[in-house]
């Protein structure tokens, strides 16, 4: 398995590097790219924790959550959400101008050309109550004041 960190989120690296050690008992091996640092970890049982792994692009092939994986998600849906925002997410600040009046107010997006990856992240908010939206086809934005409230709580700015 591989996992790209970008090098200016250390913090989410170190979480990555926890998490490969914490489920295969083995440490990540590095290798620094431009920007990033490729994670990479060998070990015969990450395709039975990973089983929509498979050739190919994954917005070209099924993503299904097995009903393991499911109830993992119903329990802890919050580490859920935090790792989708952080791998394929960001927190931003949007500015608009109202009525002459300029307003700034933080907002989340979550981005993936996987439209089962959006629905199961969709259906994942829902059960959490974030309200949400497609601003694109591959984006869904959170920007409602209880709803980012609820993200800043449980996700945070990536670190």
């Amino acid at each position: 398995m591989r996992i790209a960190c970008a090098d200016g989120y250390p913090q989410i690296a170190a979480e990555v590097d926890a998490a490969v050690q914490q489920v295969s008992g083995n440490r990540s091996g590095t290798r620094q790219l431009a920007g990033c640092t490729d994670r990479g970890s060998y070990w015969k049982h990450w395709p039975c924790l990973f089983p929509q792994h498979g050739p190919g692009r994954k917005h070209e092939r099924p993503i299904v959550l097995d009903g393991w994986q499911s109830v993992i998600v119903d329990t802890h849906p919050w580490p859920f959400v935090r790792g989708l925002i952080h791998s394929d997410g960001c927190r931003a600040i949007n500015r608009v101008t109202v009525r002459g009046k300029r307003y700034n107010y933080v907002r989340y997006f979550f981005a993936n050309e996987s439209r089962d990856i959006l629905k199961i992240m969709g259906n994942v908010l829902d059960r959490v109550g974030v309200d949400w939206r497609y601003n694109r086809p591959n984006s869904i934005s959170i920007a409602r004041r209880r709803s980012v409230a609820l993200l800043e709580r449980h996700v945070g700015p990536k670190t």
